[in-house]
This record gives C-alpha cells, sequence and structure tokens, in this order.
C-alpha cells in the first residue's frame, strides 16, 4: 500500500486539522474531536440549514460543500463510514437559526439511521428537521425500488439547488421542495477501472483483471452490473446514455445539467473526453445543456474511474444552479469568502459519550462475560473485511474490531456492580461511536434500545436473554427497514433466540448459528449494500451475520451447560 500518510488511524483527523487549518476563514469545528464542521457566518443568519455528512475518502464530497449557496455544517465519519449521531446532532446545533433545518447526504444505511437519531434527538429540543436522500445511482436498483438506490456524483447538483434556495432564505418548506424536484430529475452512472484501498485494511476494496471495466461501481468498491473488457472512452459514454435515458428525457427540446465527475485516479484529460461525446451526442439530439461540471467533485480515494450525472432542468433549476456558490473547494459567481470567526461562532459543543452507571446488588455476570469476549473479536477482523468486500465497501472487519474494543474499554470504566441496563446502554453507545458505519449504528442502536425494556438497579437472568435478543433485532428491523428473509443479521439472531428459549446450551447455540449463516448464504441479500449485488450474493456468507455468529462462540467459549446472561 503506498499512501502518504503518517497513520492509518490518524489519518482522517489529520485531514480535517489540515483543512481547518488551511481555511480558518470559511470553516470551523463545532465539536472538540473536530468531526463536525460548519459555516463560519451561518450563526443567527436566520436562514434554513443544511446538514451533510458522510464518511471520509470522498474529497470533495461532503465537507467539501459546506460554504454560501451550499450546505451549512457537515459531520464526518470515519473513511467510508458514517459519522455518529452525536456529530450530526452537535452539527445540526451548530446552525440551527430558527427556520429549521434539511438533512441531505446519500442514501446509505449508516448515515440514514444516525441522522435519523440525531433529528430525533433535534425535535426533542424544538428543532424542525426535514430529510431528504440523494438517490441518483441509476445502477444500484431497478426503477421500481428507486428509493433505494445509492446517492452519489448527482448530490452535488442538488447541495448547489437547494443550497441556492437556503441562501435566497426560502422557507424550510420550500428549500425541501426545491431539494426533492432535484433529487428525482437526477440520475448517475458511472464506471471503475481500479480499486481504492482503505488505509486502515491496507488491502483493495474489490479486484480487476487487467484490461477489465466495471460499470455501474460504487464509490465505496460496490461492485457493479457489468464486468468486461475496457471500452473506448465513447462506448463507455454511450452505455451512460443509454441507461439514464431510459429515466431522464434526452429528446429534442429537454434542458439538462451535466456533470462528469472523476473518482480519484483519473486525469482530468479523460474527463473531459467523456464530456466531449456526453456534448455531441445531446447537441445532435437537440438537448440544450444548461449547467456543465468537469472535474473530482466525489472520489473514492485513489480509484480509477469516472461517471456522468445528467438532472433534467427547468428555469428554476437552471437558476438555482447557475447562482453564487462558494467553499474551499467549489467557487461559483461571486459569492464573497467568509470573514474570519467571531468568538460566538467558535463555539465547541462536545457530544456525551458516557454513562452514568445505577448499581445493582454485587458484581455484574453480563459485564464480566463482554469484557472477557468482546476483545477477542479483534481476531475475526480479516474474515470479516474479506467478506464484506465481496458484498459491501470492506469496513465491516473495522467496525466489529474497533467497536468491540471500543465496547470492552467502556465496560471495564463502569463499577463492577453496574447493572444491566448501565452495562447495555454503555457497549451500544461505544460500539456505535466508535467507527459508526451502518453496522455499528443498527447494533448499538439495538442493544441501546434492548437496555430500555430493562428494570433500573437490576442484573440480567438466563430468562431474559431472549427477550433481549429480540429486542435487539426488533430496533435494528425498525430503523433499518429489514425483515426476517432478507439475509441479513435478523435471521441469526432470530434463530439463536428461538434456540435460547429452548433451553439450548452454548455449543448447540454455536451449532445454530453457524447453521442459520450457511443456509442464508445461498439466499439472495435483499438489504443494505449486498442487495445492491441483486443475484451475485447468492451463495455469499451475509457479513454481519457471520460476526453474529463470532461473537456467540466468543461469548460461549466461556459458558458451559445453558446460555447464561
Amino acid at each position: 500500500m503506498r499512501k502518504i500518510i503518517n497513520a492509518a488511524d490518524t489519518f482522517v483527523d489529520e485531514v480535517l486539522d489540515g483543512i481547518l487549518l488551511a481555511h480558518p476563514d470559511e470553516l470551523r469545528a463545532v465539536t472538540a474531536d473536530r468531526r463536525a464542521l460548519a459555516r463560519t457566518d451561518v450563526q443567527g443568519s436566520g436562514r434554513v440549514g443544511i446538514v451533510t455528512g458522510g464518511g471520509s475518502g470522498h474529497l470533495p464530497f461532503f465537507l467539501g460543500y459546506v460554504g454560501r449557496g451550499l450546505c451549512s455544517a457537515v459531520a464526518v465519519g470515519n473513511v467510508f463510514s458514517s459519522p455518529s449521531a452525536a456529530q450530526i446532532h452537535a452539527a445540526s446545533r451548530a446552525v440551527d437559526s430558527g427556520a429549521g433545518l434539511l438533512y441531505l447526504y446519500g442514501n446509505y444505511g449508516g448515515d440514514v439511521v444516525n441522522f435519523d437519531i440525531a433529528g430525533e434527538l433535534c425535535a426533542s429540543e424544538g428543532i424542525e428537521v426535514r430529510t431528504v436522500l440523494g438517490t441518483d445511482d441509476l445502477q444500484s436498483a431497478p426503477a421500481d425500488q428507486a428509493e433505494t438506490r445509492r446517492g452519489v456524483a448527482g448530490l452535488v447538483l442538488v447541495y448547489k439547488a437547494a443550497g441556492a434556495c437556503a441562501e435566497q432564505g426560502a422557507s424550510l418548506d420550500e428549500v425541501e421542495r426545491v431539494a426533492r424536484k432535484a433529487v428525482a430529475a437526477t440520475r448517475t452512472m458511472g464506471v471503475g477501472l481500479s480499486p481504492t484501498i482503505l488505509p486502515a485494511a491496507g488491502e483493495p476494496t474489490f479486484a480487476l483483471d487487467d484490461g477489465e471495466m466495471e460499470i455501474g461501481v460504487g464509490i465505496h468498491g460496490e461492485r457493479g452490473t457489468h464486468r468486461g473488457p475496457l471500452e473506448s472512452a465513447d462506448r463507455i459514454t454511450d452505455r451512460f446514455i443509454a441507461e439514464i435515458e431510459q429515466e431522464i428525457d434526452l429528446t429534442a427540446g429537454s434542458r439538462v445539467a451535466v456533470l462528469v465527475n472523476g473518482l480519484g485516479a483519473t486525469p482530468l484529460e479523460e474527463l473531459y473526453v467523456i464530456y466531449r461525446r456526453v456534448h455531441r451526442v445531446l447537441e445532435e439530439r437537440g438537448v440544450e445543456i444548461a449547467y456543465r461540471l468537469v472535474g473530482e467533485y466525489v472520489t473514492s480515494l485513489e480509484m480509477a474511474g469516472a461517471s456522468v450525472s445528467i438532472m433534467a432542468v427547468d428555469d428554476e433549476l437552471a437558476e438555482l444552479l447557475h447562482a453564487p456558490a462558494g467553499s474551499p473547494f467549489f467557487r461559483q459567481g461571486d459569492a464573497p469568502v467568509t470573514t474570519a470567526p467571531s468568538a460566538d461562532a467558535a463555539t465547541v459543543l462536545d457530544a456525551p459519550v458516557a454513562v452514568d452507571a445505577v448499581l445493582a446488588d454485587g458484581p455484574s455476570a453480563l459485564r464480566a462475560a463482554l469484557v472477557t469476549a468482546l476483545p477477542r473479536m479483534a481476531g475475526h477482523r480479516e474474515e470479516l473485511r474479506d467478506l464484506d468486500a465481496a458484498l459491501g465497501d470492506g469496513d465491516l472487519g473495522i467496525t466489529v474490531a474497533e467497536g468491540s474494543r471500543a465496547a470492552a474499554e467502556a465496560l471495564t470504566a463502569l463499577p463492577e456492580a453496574a447493572d444491566a441496563r448501565s452495562v447495555l446502554r454503555a457497549a451500544g453507545l461505544a460500539f456505535s461511536s466508535a467507527n459508526p458505519s451502518t453496522f455499528a449504528a443498527l447494533v448499538g442502536a439495538g442493544v441501546m434500545s434492548a437496555a430500555e425494556t430493562l428494570e433500573p438497579g437490576t442484573h440480567a437472568t438466563a430468562t431474559q436473554a431472549a427477550p433481549l435478543l429480540r429486542a435487539v433485532a426488533a430496533q435494528i428491523a425498525e430503523r433499518g427497514g429489514a425483515r426476517l428473509g432478507d439475509k441479513t443479521l435478523l435471521d441469526v439472531l432470530d434463530r439463536v433466540s428461538a434456540a435460547i428459549e429452548s433451553g439450548s446450551g452454548a455449543d448447540e447455540l454455536q451449532r445454530v448459528a453457524a447453521d442459520a449463516v450457511e443456509e442464508t448464504a445461498q439466499w439472495q441479500s435483499r438489504r443494505g449494500r449486498a442487495a445492491w449485488q441483486q443475484e451475485r450474493s447468492i451463495g455469499q456468507r451475509d457479513p454481519g451475520s457471520v460476526a453474529v455468529q463470532r461473537f456467540v462462540d466468543e461469548i460461549g467459549a466461556d459458558l458451559a451447560g445453558p446460555a447464561q446472561s
């Protein structure tokens, strides 16, 4: 792995440090960890605030579009991982000026869960929040499931339109309407020529043979829909147009905006070759290109490849797209550079990260078992990474290893007599925050929800094990939208819960979990990033299900006889 970095575990923080040092007149940190950033001029503006966010590794995506005529604040996650709900909440509070907030971000599971939690926190404080998701990645789901598609480079055009609307002082209703209109009018197609390498993993997110390309590849390395020999720029562009015109009107008299985007390692010259073909094809058809962008707007570290986004525009969208805008990464028109922040604007908001423990009688067996078993989950990091690289973005190994480590540390810090409610709340919060990906967000939310079913000041008993697991599963299903049969960790949790209810011991629980994983491997994934692989997911073990299986293995290794809590 050849990267100009100091250390993988400090990479994101050092990137943010550099950006804040380079652009103190335009961006400010609003949390002590500097994972939530805001415009320096937004407090007290009386305008609708637009909050975005997502994983690192895509600059200038997300934080690059915080500025005048664009977004108001951003929450920044680790590489390819969601920011935490606490970071999103802090970003939201920092830019609330009484007119309401629009959450505008790409449709990725962990982001959805954590933004939803942050929105609930805002609502409890009287801050009105609306949500619009970018879903422009044409090949990530069929048209009848368009609401499940990924958000990729087309979201930049949506930022531009919605941001201009908010900058003009429009109401929250109007900003939301424009954002939804822009999302509905935008489609994107992409091609990958080489993979990206996550700094913490050191391995490619996917593999292509020499001379191969992959159409429809995601910005995290998710598999596309066609893999074959590399074609000419014109042929690739014609593929894009042929697919996009199935859903966007590209006939004579229509007007569009075009964005040709590089994924990180594609020369600008090649992007202009692609734009040349788009322009000539549309011009021949009598389509007016009312707005155009060519360059790197959404990247994937060092991935080679490109995408084309097309938005159908009318007079309203065209005017908003051409409006002035300015951020450290995007300049258009006469949007002025902001002045240095005032002392009030630099207020730092620290998110709560600890749990106040309630004590019960005697030491907690649940705490002791988790403190022993959780550190061993790091031993499954490589297996989970490889499984997730085949069906997702390859970050599950890091998520489980770091989340388990953080949870074990949080539990170690609790008193030995901490009650079960405190134990589960601390473990869930730590797991969800350490590397807040989709899996971390869902599992953390599930564990914290299960904690709320327990009486304060009591320890968990063996009879509560199955109800607690079912409470975890119920919250995951509610937050993530999955159901039994979708080939997710819910299928394994259901079987293990049933086995506990029937009185199975540790050895039997391990067998039940393993059998569930192997059986569901033959199913097609129907939820999450694995679902984007469609029939390619058949025969592949679900990564999240394997993580549950390994947890059952590790807990079971310390138990004898009937399952215990």
